[in-house]
This record gives structure tokens, C-alpha cells and sequence, in this order.
């Protein structure tokens, strides 16, 4: 009768009885194979959220590139009036909604992947800032308006996501021109580093400002930053500067305004100089998060074999774009644009180098399950 059954089944185990040992390896890889064609089709899921993602980026490219056409167009003020001035920067509005429809409406059915919520790790610096001037009496360093703002993130946490906050100073030394003084001079500098340590994910603008100013003020003294009164300059150039005056040690606010520039994607810009005229430090804050699993694929038959797409947030904030000037600083324009464009750039060769392991990754499962196909057959 076992005979028949194997016969009529085509299976040489069809109970535990024919062969316990058997049954319990061919059971074994019968999962492996089930879960390896899983694996596949998550795999090609994989490929076509790469593919969705770059194709809207292709599109983000072309506009930022008509944006620089735009800024270059407008610096030419041998030939350019004001009038064409102002109707380059109607056109650079309408192509900074584009960029916020883009970021905001490409998806993967319901997953967004290019509003800064799809993956696992970010990182934003704030652009520098153009020339203003400001004044506290509070001891505190009001935001840097209008390209260099020192803000809250705006950024809703992915996931799991745990914002860290890093804040990297320089010393220079030897510095011989006063705040305001124009002109170009030789610097040596020391790296000074300065820590700050990992805030919850639903931390406060007043968290993130309690957390800077302490390790700021702390590293400003141990330099020798003290005083009743100083005065520093946030240089942009040898001849534009933003002054300020603080009192104490340097410690400064962060405000939750709407219009923040640290929220989302890669740096646009390097940070601001503040110079006090005999010493100066460069500022640069970034914004790291970890953790996060809306960007993990499932590419194997067992649990946490993964591998994680980082897509960071896409949008005329993240990308520098939306406080650009044609008709007041198109010079900046040119050089914001540049620095998105190589941004964007960075992000579809990501994406395109996700698309090729992706690839090989469905070669290698379709070879193991012909393989423990195989093996599950005998």
C-alpha cells in the first residue's frame, strides 16, 4: 500500500512514518524554498521602489538645472533689468511648488519615499547666511535669516527614528582684519570638538537649544570666549557679513520656525564663520537619525535579512532652493543650485547602485531555491 501511495502521490516521504529523519529536513526545505520566493518578489519590489524614486528624482534634476539657467540668466546684469530680474523669480517660485508636489506626492502606493519619512538616516546642515544684521541683549543668537537659519527640525521622525545632534567648531588664529573688514587674509586653524549628546525623537526646539548652548558655551570658555560684551561677525564672503552682539559665553536659541533649512536631506551648504576679530570659529550643525524600518526589504527566508534604501526628503527647503533672490543675490543662486544638484545626483547613483544589487540579489535566491528544490526532491 506504501508503495502505491508514493506512486500515486509522486512523494517518497507522504508521513512522518516513511522516514521521520527525512520528513523533518524535507519540511525544512520546504520552507526555505517558500520563503525564498517570497524573498524574490520582495527583492523586485525592491527594483521598483529604486526605479519609482529615481524616475521622480530625473525629474528634479531638470528643474534644478532651469533653475540654474534661471540664476545664470539673472547675474548677468550687464544685460538683465529688473523687470526680467522679477520674472525669472516667478518662474523659480512655480518651480519650487514643483519640487514640493514632487517630494510630497511620489509614492510606492501608499509609501512616500521622498518626504524624508522612507529610510533610515539624514543628514541637513543650514545654508549660509546672506547679509543681515541683528542685535540681542539676551545673550542668546537669534536665528540667521534668510538662507542661514539656526532652527528646529521640521521633519517628522521616520519609525524608530532617534534624532543625534553633532556641532563641530574650529579656532582660527591669527586672524588680523576686525569683524567688518573686507579683504582676504592667511588662516591656521585648530579643530575643536564639541558633542552633543543623542535627543529623544519628540524633543523640544528647547531641548535641542538647552543641549547646544550648554556644550557651546562650555567649549567657548575653555577658549577663552568670555566677556561682558563681544561681538562676533557670521562671514559669508571676504565682503558680506552678518554682526551680531551677545553677551556671555555664546550661547544661542533655536526657533521652531516654519521655514527651517535643518529638516530632511543632504547638506545644501557648509555652515557659517563667526569671527571675532583676533579669534573665529566655523560653525557647522547637523542633524544624524538612525534606526527607522520603512525602507528595509525582506531579501531572505529568515528573519532580519534585510537591506535598507535611504531616501532622504526632497523639497525646496531640504534642497536650499525656496529663499533663493534672483533679483537681489543671484550669485548665491548659482552656488545653492549647484550644491542641490550634486545632492539630487549623490541620491539616484544611490538608488541606482540599490537597482544593480537588487539584481544580483534575485540571480543568487533564484539559484538557491533550483538548488534546495533539488535537494528537497530527493
Amino acid at each position: 500500500s506504501k508503495s502505491l501511495e508514493k506512486l500515486s502521490s509522486g512523494f517518497r516521504i507522504n508521513r512522518a512514518a516513511d522516514d521521520a529523519a527525512g520528513l523533518s529536513i524535507s519540511e525544512g526545505l520546504r520552507s526555505q524554498i517558500g520563503g525564498l520566493k517570497v524573498a524574490v518578489r520582495n527583492t523586485q519590489d525592491g527594483v521598483s521602489v529604486a526605479q519609482t524614486a529615481e524616475g521622480s528624482l530625473n525629474e528634479v534634476t531638470s528643474i534644478l538645472q532651469r533653475m540654474r539657467d534661471l540664476a545664470v540668466q539673472a547675474s548677468n546684469s550687464g544685460a538683465t533689468d529688473a523687470d526680467a530680474a522679477a520674472a525669472a523669480n516667478k518662474e523659480m517660485s512655480q518651480l519650487n511648488a514643483e519640487l514640493d508636489r514632487i517630494g510630497s506626492t511620489t509614492a510606492f502606493g501608499k509609501q512616500k519615499l521622498l518626504d524624508g519619512t522612507f529610510g533610515a538616516t539624514v543628514k541637513t546642515h543650514f545654508t549660509d547666511a546672506a547679509t543681515n544684521s541683528i542685535t540681542t541683549d539676551s545673550g542668546k543668537l537669534a536665528s540667521l535669516d534668510p538662507t542661514g537659519k539656526i532652527v528646529a527640525p521640521t521633519r517628522t521622525a521616520a519609525d524608530g527614528i532617534t534624532p543625534v545632534w553633532g556641532f563641530s567648531l574650529t579656532q582660527v588664529a591669527g586672524l588680523s582684519k576686525a569683524p567688518n573688514d573686507t579683504g582676504t587674509t592667511d588662516l591656521t586653524s585648530t579643530p575643536i570638538a564639541v558633542e552633543i549628546p543623542a535627543l529623544a525623537s519628540d524633543a523640544t526646539p528647547q531641548d535641542v537649544a538647552k543641549a547646544v548652548n550648554s556644550a557651546l558655551s562650555d567649549a567657548l570658555k575653555a577658549r577663552g570666549f568670555q566677556g561682558n560684551e563681544i561681538t562676533m561677525s557670521v562671514k559669508v564672503d571676504a565682503n558680506n557679513a552678518t554682526t551680531y552682539s551677545m553677551s556671555g559665553a555664546g550661547d544661542f536659541t533655536v526657533d521652531d520656525t516654519a521655514d527651517g533649512i535643518l529638516s530632511g536631506a543632504p547638506a545644501v551648504a557648509a555652515g557659517a564663520t563667526v569671527n571675532t576679530g583676533g579669534l573665529g570659529i566655523d560653525l557647522t550643525t547637523a542633524l544624524d537619525t538612525t534606526g527607522g524600518n520603512k525602507g528595509a526589504f525582506q531579501v531572505g527566508a529568515n528573519a532580519n535579512q534585510k537591506i535598507n534604501i535611504q531616501i532622504g526628503a526632497v523639497d525646496s527647503q531640504n534642497l536650499g532652493t525656496a529663499a533663493l533672490d534672483l533679483t537681489s543675490d543671484p550669485d548665491t543662486a548659482i552656488t545653492v543650485l549647484d550644491k542641490a544638484l550634486q545632492s539630487v545626483s549623490d541620491s539616484r547613483a544611490s538608488l541606482g547602485a540599490y537597482q544593480n544589487r537588487f539584481d544580483h540579489t534575485i540571480n543568487n535566491l533564484n539559484v538557491a531555491v533550483e538548488n534546495l528544490s533539488a535537494s528537497e526532491s530527493r
